[in-house]
């Protein structure tokens, strides 16, 4: 399983939609090896019968292989409805220095990723960004235009176009919209890295409301878990600046280290807890991981929901 310093090798995404087939391709091969292997990911052409439906679309090349009887799927057929919110704030910038190491990177290609196993799976699939409000929100579908549609403003989001280094996170707000504007029950997949100053309960509230609206919810906590988590940047005197206020603060880590992974471990402890309670599946994202972890929690809350 390739991770996200292999597959990046330009400074932009050459295609992003490639990349995402390459992500999942070599995740499928671990799949058919590891002990998930009986997640099924072939839904792309047909799907089963149903005794007493028209019998005008069976596959009956597939039908003397197999011995099955399989009805070819067309263009609006879809199981599942899906829609991809990516945190685009100014703290998913980090690190800095590494733009295709960053955790904004490292969403957009998980969210590419599952664009291309959605559709491989017949399911439609949108796409909302936001940071201090919703940037861009489209409606989910299954066609190939749209899909393209959404690796383009992926790419935008990855190169960083109308992102500043001082827009904040307001997550609260964008799911509270989001939960007014989904008219048809779907997975909600987020990913964002919760920097932006909300409480755990304010955070629960707004997914309460999707949950409320019938709404499914997977959360990927995207984060550098080494630097972010553990705090383990160098024992000397540095100055740490904030990217989404601009303050800053002159400290040695060593002297902070302990109380800032209390507050961290505190935050997300009572976050996971609150999601727990409301059938709310949290996951941890480590941008220095593979891919698969992400992959692999889709799959098991799309078969929990089919």
């Amino acid at each position: 399983m390739k991770q996200l310093s292999d597959l990046i090798q330009f400074e932009e995404f050459d295609n992003l939609e490639i990349i995402a087939k390459q992500i999942v391709e070599g995740f499928l091969i671990g799949l058919h090896r590891s002990p998930y292997h009986g997640f099924s990911v072939e839904f792309a052409e047909h799907r089963l019968y149903n005794k007493g439906e028209s019998t005008k679309h069976i596959d009956w090349k597939l039908y003397a292989r197999s011995d099955k009887m399989f009805v070819k799927q067309f263009e609006e057929e879809t199981n599942l409805r899906a829609h991809i919110v990516i945190d685009t704030s100014s703290s998913m910038l980090f690190p800095y220095e590494k733009k295709s190491q960053s955790k904004l990177s490292y969403s957009v290609l998980c969210a590419a990723a599952l664009i291309h196993l959605l559709r491989k799976q017949r399911d439609a699939v949108g796409l909302c960004t936001f940071s201090d409000q919703i940037n861009l929100m489209t409606s989910a579908k299954l066609s190939l235009t749209h899909a393209q549609l959404l690796y383009a403003e992926l790419n935008k989001v990855y190169n960083a176009e109308g992102i500043d280094t001082d827009r904040a996170t307001h997550i609260s707000n964008t799911l509270h919209q989001l939960a007014e504007s989904l008219h048809k029950r779907s997975l909600v997949i987020v990913f964002s890295d919760f920097t932006g100053g909300e409480s755990p309960q304010e955070i629960i509230e707004s997914l309460q409301h999707l949950r409320f609206n019938k709404h499914e919810v997977l959360l990927f906590s995207v984060r550098d878990i080494e630097l972010e988590s553990n705090f383990n940047f160098e024992n000397r005197p540095s100055r740490f600046i904030d990217l989404e206020t601009g303050e800053s603060l002159k400290l040695n880590p060593l002297e902070i280290r302990e109380l800032y992974k209390t507050q961290q471990e505190k935050f997300f402890t009572e976050l996971k807890l609150l999601c727990g309670q409301f059938s709310i599946d949290f996951v941890e994202a480590d941008i220095r991981e593979e891919f698969s972890a992400v992959l692999q929690s889709y799959l098991v809350k799309r078969k929990k929901l089919m």
